[in-house]
């Protein structure tokens, strides 16, 4: 584990933290964002199993989680972060196939969207950025994925699903647009109400449901039965 100095935490400079077992991915990508404006790598780590004590000890904005480590994975790695009550940094799940079979448990245990690592740099530096801003990083290729994902699996029990009575008609109307793909600024076209307002809309969804950004929308979305594979 190799670790820089942190800043001061007032700072509006976006603190990153990388998690992955190559040398090389971690070398590479830290030396691409820390020469960003805006954008600091506070640590670095080669196993998950001191992504929770980093969290700690750096308060990182957004990680940068490898799925697949010798030790503890990704996966396991997201859900130790999420379970976090003191700290809410962002995930974005490193994979190297655009199918990765942890993908889409990783999004469900707290991940805000994934990215291939042979991604270009700026798409990688745009991947930080969007989810600093509590954004989610799904692209349609990957909705339809997630889609797939729940055609082939058998239906989760009544407790498992988002309980969806405590939202209104609209907010129902606007969590079934997000989880079409929609943007905020789609949304208030679709709908005609002021972009302001499907935003204010979309926080009470996720207020309400204790769910993390938008991304996870999509996902108990669907898993509520809110939106059917295939609508």
């Amino acid at each position: 584990m190799s670790t820089t100095s942190p800043t001061a935490p007032d700072s509006p400079t976006i603190r990153l933290l990388i998690i992955d077992d190559q040398a090389m991915v971690r070398a590479g990508f830290g030396a691409l964002l820390n020469a960003q404006p805006g954008i600091e790598v506070v640590a670095d780590a080669d196993d998950g199993v001191h992504a929770t004590e980093l969290v700690r000890q750096h308060s990182p904005d957004v990680v940068l989680m490898d799925i697949r480590m010798p030790q503890v994975d990704g996966l396991e790695a997201t859900r130790r972060l999420a379970a976090l009550t003191d700290y809410d940094p962002r995930i974005i799940i490193l994979t190297t196939f655009d199918l990765d079979e942890y993908v889409f448990d990783a999004l469900r245990a707290g991940a805000s969207g994934f990215l291939l690592k042979d991604a270009p740099a700026e798409e990688l530096v745009q991947a930080v950025r969007v989810v600093a801003r509590g954004e989610a990083l799904l692209s349609p290729s990957i909705t339809r994925s997630l889609i797939a994902e729940f055609v082939s699996r058998p239906p989760r029990s009544a407790a498992e699903v988002k309980d969806l009575d405590e939202l209104t008609e609209r907010e129902l109307e606007v969590m079934r647009l997000v989880a079409g793909g929609l943007s905020n600024a789609e949304i208030a076209a679709e709908i005609y109400v002021a972009e302001q307002t499907v935003k204010t809309h979309v926080s009470r969804v996720l207020m309400k449901l204790g769910l993390r950004d938008r991304t996870q929308i999509v996902v108990a979305a669907y898993e509520s039965g809110l939106i059917q594979p295939g609508s």
